[in-house]
């Protein structure tokens, strides 16, 4: 099958053609570094780590860009109020940003440009928009760009132009001839960072840095552009006018990008998440009190266009189904026995990659994962000895799951290492103490061996009143938070 992708600019979905065939560049716009990262930078960019996942299984070769802003007003007003240099800051907190995708499972981008280190690919890119016309040099050290000069500006965003004017105004100290314009330059301030330019010292305007890395990197036109919702209008709709200027005689927007896609918002209990509602929750605020990989799982619940309703029982449950999934694959592993698998792949796999052919449709996964671990189970606990089929179907189920699994970013830890990790931020939530829960399983096992059930019973449930469920096997007792 092959896969279609929902295109923003044209607004419908399309089967995903590369222009190169086999390869695939991907440009994802990345994070403006002036705080840590926020459960919406988490959505975002674990939607496109599974896109680029997913087309690499494909067998396509994919250039995978993801850029930091590392210069601009937030920044710099940030830095301000800390008494900090503002590249100091930018660093920290693109470190920082890059600690807390790796904690979600993302793969690293091949390329990371950041703004300050393409300053003159900004200033050539604003002079070839400036000698075409589409840009203009006041005089006062800006330069701005003519939005009217851009016949299809609003193609992405699909509004009208003339209803933007009742938004628009021209702020103090700015000198555009037009209302609708925005800067690619911005003449320096006393005290902020600025470099050389043709207009005098400044700084580049924000939309202009994406559309000169992508072009440095990626070239045009390039295959995918992605972003959350919120980038539609006005960044992406201002990247498409001044790449499409600078490269397209026709000024056609698919000289630039051929498809967008755009993931949906994070809501926190049914409400948009800001920082004026104090709904507003960063990665590592989640981290320390969930699972990474349960997070994830969380994340890839939903189909990525959609919006997402963040709660802690919704995480927690995504948590525990995923303890669920490696509890399923340890049984599998050891009742395998080392067989080797079934040289044929489940049906259900074929159906996992059809969902993600299908505009990335983890939803639909996780649908038909449930189902497969449940049949699973099902022979994992049927009793009696278990066949040479037996054995073989368990270890092709194991194999099929983490394959599926590397296209989705889970299930690629050892079971009992993720069962511990799962085990201990459960506890911690709960404030259990798991030494003093393994204490009490050791007395317990003591009772056992002496026969003394009423002892063992009563260990079960006082632990069970603290929420601790045991779990009696073969292989000994474990336990989970319930």
């Amino acid at each position: 099958m092959a896969i279609q992708l929902f295109d923003t600019l044209s607004g419908e979905k399309r089967e995903f053609v590369p222009i190169r065939p086999g390869e695939v560049g991907l440009y994802a716009c990345g994070p403006t570094v002036y705080d840590h990262a926020h459960l919406g930078h988490a959505r975002c960019y674990v939607v496109w780590d599974v896109v680029v996942r997913h087309l690499r299984a494909r067998g396509l070769a994919v250039r995978y860009v993801r850029n930091f802003t590392d210069v601009d007003d937030k920044i710099i007003k940030r830095a301000r109020e800390r008494g900090e240099d503002p590249g100091r800051l930018a660093s920290r907190f693109a470190e920082s940003f890059s600690e807390d995708m790796a904690a979600l499972g993302c793969v690293k981008p091949d390329v990371e440009p950041r703004v300050t280190e393409h300053i003159g690919e900004i200033v050539r890119l604003i002079e070839t928009l400036v000698e075409k016309g589409f840009a203009y040099a006041p005089g006062n050290g800006d330069v701005y760009y003519s939005v009217r000069r851009f016949p299809r500006y609003m193609d992405l965003a699909k509004r009208n132009l003339d209803d933007l004017l009742s938004g628009a105004r021209v702020e103090p100290g700015e000198s555009k001839r037009d209302p609708l314009d925005f800067a690619l330059w911005k003449a320096a301030k006393p005290g902020e960072p600025s470099w050389d330019s043709p207009w005098g010292k400044g700084r580049p305007g924000w939309h202009i840095e994406c559309s000169a890395m992508t072009l440095k990197h990626l070239g045009a036109p390039f295959d995918i552009h992605t972003g959350g919702k919120d980038l539609v209008f006005p960044h992406h709709t201002n990247e498409i006018a001044q790449s499409a200027a600078a490269v397209s005689e026709a000024l056609e927007p698919a000289a630039f990008a051929r498809y967008w896609m755009h993931n949906g918002f994070v809501e926190i209990d049914e409400e948009k998440m800001s920082k004026s509602l104090g709904n507003f929750f960063t990665v590592k605020d989640i981290l320390a009190r969930y699972d990474g990989e349960g997070l994830r799982l969380f994340l890839l619940g939903t189909q990525y266009r959609n919006p997402i309703n963040f709660s802690d029982p919704l995480v927690a449950e995504a948590e525990q189904r995923l303890g669920y999934f490696y509890e399923t694959l340890e049984k599998a592993d050891r009742l395998a026995g080392g067989a080797a698998p079934a040289p044929a792949r489940g049906e259900w796999l074929e159906r996992c990659g059809a969902a993600l052919d299908d505009d990335f449709n983890t939803a639909a996964v996780l649908g038909i994962l449930a189902e497969a671990f449940a049949s699973a189970n099902a022979l994992a606990d049927k009793k009696g000895k278990k066949t040479p089929e037996d054995r073989q179907a368990l270890a092709a189920f194991a194999r099929d799951a983490r394959a599926v699994g590397a296209e989705l970013g889970i299930l690629q830890r050892e079971p009992s290492e993720a069962l511990l990790a799962i085990r201990a931020k459960a506890a911690a939530r709960r404030g259990i103490d798991p030494a003093a829960v393994e204490a009490r399983i050791a007395e317990r096992t003591q009772a056992r061996r002496e026969k003394d059930f009423a002892r063992s019973d009563r260990i079960r449930d006082e632990l069970a009143a603290l929420g601790v469920s045991l779990m009696d096997g073969p292989q000994g007792t474990t336990w989970k938070v319930a």
